[in-house]
């Protein structure tokens, strides 16, 4: 098949692009060309910023595909621009919408794709429910073939997955169990939670890449695991053969104290939530589809590669200074309760 990527270089997307081009399609990667170093051989880039819609027309001249993959779209006015772009040159448009959407808190631990998107914390899912919304009423109204993706915590080989983290990813907190410090977990780190490596996310969503069924549908891909934020956090210190020493914080007074960090939308807003999800609906479509990936095999592949690679190694004095400080004001705040 003939395949366009808007984007394709990601956490979530680069595996799929690796897939595809093992499995021999025809794939092309429409981006800014500046994470393209390490793409699979025969994979087609065409570099331009997918906001310039003229340049990318003359670029993409009259090229029609099998299959568009949108990795990047966040807001409706980009999907509007996709329909401008796409619409009569695809068979199949597929948009990479959030699992965070589905409702806040859930009324159901069980999550499918009829669980209600409705998120009151996060602005990001909002938007997120946006773009589907205007995705789904072009293919009712135009036809536009349309395919919602709905991830949840897919991570890959170069960041571990975390709950508390700071702008400058996931190392400040691998360093800091490392370095023997304490490191923040929310809540009592024993809600739920769903991890998804993304290489078998990449097998899902290849197997809806071309599928008629697919049209029209939403579907979520994760693994079928459930494990909690401790297990998560402990995989990652046995990975790196150090102690964990947790300090545990509400997830409401981490949104208080990390305003920076947009702790409502990401902890309160999603992973605060215990969600375990039931992925019936994607493998009735791909029924080879199965995670393989555990939570333990996938952290400590991560952990190595990263230790590996000195250029993954990027130090955020600012989040760890900024954890330092919450856990004396939490130590501070329990000293005055004690003493009355």
């Amino acid at each position: 098949m003939r395949v366009l990527f808007i984007g394709g270089t990601g956490t979530i997307s680069m595996a799929i692009t690796r897939l595809l081009a093992e499995r021999g399609d025809e794939l092309y990667l429409l981006n800014r060309g500046n994470r393209n170093d390490s793409l699979p051989s025969g994979v087609k880039t065409i570099t331009a910023d997918i906001n310039d819609e003229q340049d990318v027309l003359q670029k993409i001249g009259d090229m029609t595909f099998d299959c568009v993959g949108e990795f990047i779209g966040f807001v409706p006015q980009q999907l509007e621009r996709d329909y401008r772009l796409f619409a009569g040159r695809t068979k199949q448009f597929i948009y990479i919408s959030s699992a965070s959407a589905y409702q806040k808190p859930p009324q159901s631990y069980v999550i499918t794709e009829q669980t209600p998107l409705e998120n009151p914390y996060w602005e990001y899912s909002r938007n997120k429910k946006a773009c589907e919304e205007y995705l789904f009423e072009r293919y009712r109204q135009d036809g536009f073939p349309v395919t919602i993706v709905r991830p949840s915590h897919t991570y890959d080989e170069r960041s571990v997955p975390l709950g508390v983290h700071g702008k400058g990813g996931s190392w400040q907190v691998v360093k800091r169990i490392m370095q023997g410090k304490q490191v923040i977990i929310h809540g009592d780190g024993t809600s739920l939670w769903t991890i998804t490596h993304n290489s078998d996310f990449a097998k899902a969503y290849a197997g809806l890449v071309g599928n008629p069924e697919a049209i029209g549908e939403a579907f979520h891909i994760t693994s079928d695991e459930s494990v909690s934020w401790n297990e998560i956090y402990g995989a990652i210190a046995e990975a790196l053969g150090r102690e964990l020493k947790p300090y545990y914080v509400s997830s409401e007074m981490l949104a208080a104290l990390g305003r920076d960090y947009d702790f409502t939308g990401s902890l309160i807003g999603d992973k605060a939530n215990s969600v375990v999800f039931d992925n019936s609906k994607v493998k009735s479509l791909v029924p080879d589809f199965k995670a393989t990936v555990s939570a333990a095999d996938g952290i400590k592949m991560t952990v190595k590669n990263i230790l590996a690679h000195p250029e993954l190694q990027n130090d955020d004095d600012e989040f760890d200074e900024w954890c330092d400080k919450v856990i004396a004001i939490c130590e501070k705040a329990k000293e005055d309760f004690y003493n009355g």
